[in-house]
């Protein structure tokens, strides 16, 4: 046995919260957005992929985002992406302590943190 790669992680949204999601990670950060098997569809949410992996938004009743945990995504151009959700209200928090990488923190629109860091080129 071995684990592979990553396929998707799964972050909560508040119901109805499917507009907000697709204007930020389609719109803002330029995923493609799936379309869900009919079976999942019915459940209501929305997933969306980039470089190699999804994200699935899935709405909860009762609904608190995750400030802490978070997922990891590995970009190029960290200053752009930093200008681009700066340019969309989406505050950016600089982080140097992650050897080897640059990285920022910021939020979707129903709060849950998102890591985004990129290599340090030698």
């Amino acid at each position: 046995m071995r684990i592979v790669d990553l396929h998707h992680v799964q972050l909560l949204i508040p119901p109805g919260g499917e507009a907000a999601s697709r204007a930020f990670y389609s719109g803002v950060l330029g995923m493609a957005e799936i379309v869900k098997p009919p079976a999942l569809a019915a459940r209501g949410g929305c997933w969306f992929r980039a470089g190699g992996w999804e994200i699935h938004l899935a709405p909860a009743p009762g609904f608190t985002p995750a400030a802490k945990a978070h997922p990891g995504v590995l970009v190029e151009d960290l200053d752009g992406l930093a200008a681009i959700l700066e340019a969309a209200g989406r505050p950016v928090e600089w982080d140097p302590h992650f050897p080897g990488h640059r990285r920022l923190y910021s939020a979707d629109p129903h709060g849950n943190r998102l890591e985004f860091l990129e290599p340090v080129r030698a």
